[in-house]
């Protein structure tokens, strides 16, 4: 199985790819959207949809995951990181995958055993689980994170239902 993992973000979205088999974890591929602070949201929005749509056919995964939003303190930003949320949710959507959302805490937890786990700890988990990932900045670590929680998780839930 190929999963997708998003870090949804207005100025930057974090992607990642990696492959199941088994319960061996694949690293293949991962990066950033980045949008314009200076265009207006509509076009930023656009963007992401673009970035995301261009992921999905260039990696052609199986299955999405991306992180649930947690509360911020200034409702403006978070409404403009819902509606980002919600382009990462419908890009992979429209071209036919399933997508799935974890909470922050779930993620680090499942990754790290803890769900205050600071992102150094999320990278080098990740270094830990994928060692072909190399040098990724936090947003890219994020995205992976969320994909090897899901891959955790559906190998979880087939273990369960098998």
């Amino acid at each position: 199985m190929r999963i997708l993992g998003i870090d949804p973000g207005l100025q930057k979205t974090g992607w990642g790819i990696i492959e199941i088999h088994g319960n061996r974890l694949s690293f293949l591929g991962c990066g950033l959207i980045k949008t314009q602070p200076a265009l207006p949201l509509y076009a930023r929005l656009a963007t992401l949809d673009e970035g995301l749509t261009d992921v999905v056919r260039r990696w052609m995964p199986d299955i999405a995951a991306l992180e649930e939003t947690f509360m911020n303190n200034n409702a403006a930003s978070a409404l403009k990181l819902g509606q980002a949320r919600g382009v990462c949710m419908v890009a992979p959507a429209r071209l036919g995958l399933e997508v799935h959302e974890y909470a922050a805490n779930l993620v680090k937890k499942s990754l790290v055993g803890t769900g205050h786990a600071t992102k150094d700890q999320i990278g080098l988990m990740v270094r830990t689980l994928l060692p072909k990932v190399g040098k990724v900045g936090p947003d890219e670590a994020d995205a992976l994170a969320i994909a090897i929680c899901h891959a955790h998780h559906s190998q979880t839930a087939k273990r369960i239902a098998g």
